[in-house]
């Protein structure tokens, strides 16, 4: 029953480490980032980070593999949301 748990929250983790994809494809359309907060992208990295370190330590693949996921879709949305930010106008 453990391993039956384990593969689904790794696998869920893998889901809810794409969903930025969406916010990627948002400022692709739109062609601004102007509605989303870098801010809120950089903590969340921080904790993927973190979390990725936990997981490694620990050897355990279900931390793993959703967090290496969530650490490069996290890092390209940010920079993504970076090269479409709106210029400051003076």
């Amino acid at each position: 029953m453990t391993n039956l748990i384990a593969g689904a929250a790794a696998t869920y983790g893998v889901a809810m480490a794409l969903a930025p994809i969406l916010q990627i494809r948002a400022i692709l359309l739109h062609r601004t980032s102007k509605s989303v907060s870098v801010g809120y992208l950089q903590v969340l990295l921080v904790g993927f980070v973190l979390w990725l370190a936990y997981g490694i330590a620990t050897r355990n693949p279900v931390i793993i593999v959703p967090n290496i996921v969530a650490v490069i879709v996290a890092a390209a949305t940010i920079v993504v949301a970076y090269r479409f930010k709106p210029r400051e106008t003076t």
